[in-house]
């Protein structure tokens, strides 16, 4: 039997970019061809699109995990390494999709709608790019960014017109079933609906989708039976129908009762998507009643008790029979005016511009905070501090330097030294921590030096030239084999 899921958790981390090539060109009869390190490729994003054609998310509980494609490293002879094409997930029409938190970021309704869950990350330059003035042949290259990993919660919420509100086996699986072509389960037990069942419904020459949903017992909304299930579908209905069972035998039932405690567990649920489309909140919705089973004497007789009673409140009323098709007529133009007058009533859509947010001419990009873990330590917080991290490999002493150029042209050495760091003290971005020396010359003229190497730095390890000459002429003299 297939399996309906609506609701799913999914991690998604898109593909980290390509690291840039660190080569040098050779060449016969010109030794120093200059640097021709290429660029690594872009990694690929996670994008959602609304496929018509996908109606669960039952995929995701099966496969939460979805990584995307990563970039390809630069190589030698300018070669930049390929881009990684984006991964395209597909997720039915009406996902919302959250963050961590619970923030809603994207509302995906109509077909080809697109979301980027997770941006790719940028491949790394190579050491041509690098090149400059005072580096005209760095010894070093950019590592590639990671791609963004984010943990998101899918929900699907049904896109339908009319909601069928109820208590279990009130009847809404026939209603949908007589008044259109839809073929729900229908039995005599409660909840028999466990899933949305969506019907298409034609009014003369309109139509409209009307959706019957699980049904709702009171403490709906603080989670009890399928209430969250239930009360998530309708959130998107711009008419909400009460489908009353008139021919209950269970005591303490009757209609008012029954559209009282449906009532107040629709004023206690607060929707996902307040605000959406100006439907405002659950109790807010146009409304009608639907007194059920009127083929039953009994139940006949009770609607028309109770029928009066129930249009004070100012809610159209109809008296119906799925069994014998009575009044069904009647109810369906009555929707459709519903329908249509709300449809009405919505403004016009407006074209979405691009916004475009500049960044203040006084905002640096970086904060400098006191480490809350290690006294007299530092954290810089920042995207660009934070990127540059990332991308230096720690194992070239040229690329420290690099760095270090870097942040002093940013400012961020001289903003510790304005909040008082001493010497030694350790500072920490993203997770790299260092001990900070404000005496190296970061910022100015790079000394050309052996490739990989720095001056400014007295941790140099890498084994120069002329030290192996001497180590081989010291074999030599011993008598050693290389």
């Amino acid at each position: 039997m297939p399996q309906f899921v609506d609701r799913v958790v999914i991690h998604v981390r898109a593909g980290s970019g390509g690291n840039g090539c660190a080569s040098v060109r050779r060449e016969k009869y010109k030794p120093l061809g200059g640097p021709d390190g290429g660029n690594g490729g872009r990694g690929g994003s996670v994008v959602l699109v609304v496929d018509p054609q996908v109606h669960t998310l039952l995929d995701f509980h099966f496969r939460p995990h979805v990584v995307a494609p990563s970039g390809k490293h630069g190589m030698g002879g300018n070669r930049d390494g390929a881009a990684a094409a984006d991964l395209e997930v597909k997720v039915p029409d009406g996902t919302v999709v959250l963050d961590a938190d619970g923030r809603v970021l994207a509302d995906l309704v109509g077909a080809g709608t697109r979301f980027e869950a997770a941006a790719g990350g940028r491949g790394g330059l190579g050491n041509a790019a690098l090149a400059s003035r005072t580096r005209k042949a760095p010894g070093f290259a950019l590592r590639g960014e990671k791609g963004q990993a984010r943990e998101l919660t899918l929900e699907l919420k049904t896109v339908a017109d009319v909601g069928l509100i109820g208590f279990p086996s009130a009847g809404k699986s026939s209603l949908v079933s007589a008044i259109s072509a839809a073929k729900p389960k229908i039995a005599d037990y409660p909840f028999t609906t466990l899933v949305p069942n969506l019907g298409v419904v034609s009014a003369g020459e309109d139509t409209f989708t009307v959706a019957d949903v699980p049904g709702l017992i009171p403490g709906a909304s603080r989670g009890r039976g399928l209430g969250l299930d239930f009360l998530r579908h309708i959130e998107r209905c711009a008419v909400l129908v009460h489908v009353v069972d008139c021919a209950t035998a269970e005591p303490g039932r009757d209609p008012v009762s029954d559209i009282e405690a449906l009532e107040a567990e629709l004023a206690a649920y607060t929707p996902t998507l307040r605000g959406d489309a100006g439907l405002g909140d659950l109790a807010e919705r146009r409304r009608a009643v639907v007194l059920n089973k009127i083929d039953v004497p009994e139940a006949r007789e009770l609607a028309d008790f109770v029928r009066d009673s129930i249009a004070e409140r100012g809610w159209p009323v109809f008296a119906v029979s799925t069994v014998t098709r009575e009044g069904l007529q009647p109810l369906v133009f009555a929707l459709r005016d519903m329908v249509t007058a709300y449809r009405e009533a919505q403004p016009k859509p407006v074209l979405r511009r691009p916004v475009i947010r500049p960044i203040p001419v006084d905002d640096t990009g970086f904060t400098v905070e006191p480490d809350p873990q290690q006294p007299g330590g530092f954290v810089v917080r920042g995207a660009r501090p934070e990127r540059w991290i990332d991308q230096t490999d720690f194992d070239n002493d040229e690329a420290v330097g690099y760095l270090a150029d870097r942040l002093a042209r940013l400012g961020v050495e001289d903003e510790l030294l304005r909040l008082g760091a001493q010497p030694g003290c350790a500072v920490t971005i993203a997770d790299v921590t260092f001990d900070w020396e404000p005496q190296t010359p970061a910022g100015g003229d790079v000394v050309m030096s052996a490739r990989g190497t720095d001056t400014r730095l007295e941790r140099t390890t890498r084994v120069g030239a002329a030290e192996r000459k001497a180590a081989r002429r010291r074999r030599r003299e011993r008598g050693d084999r290389p």
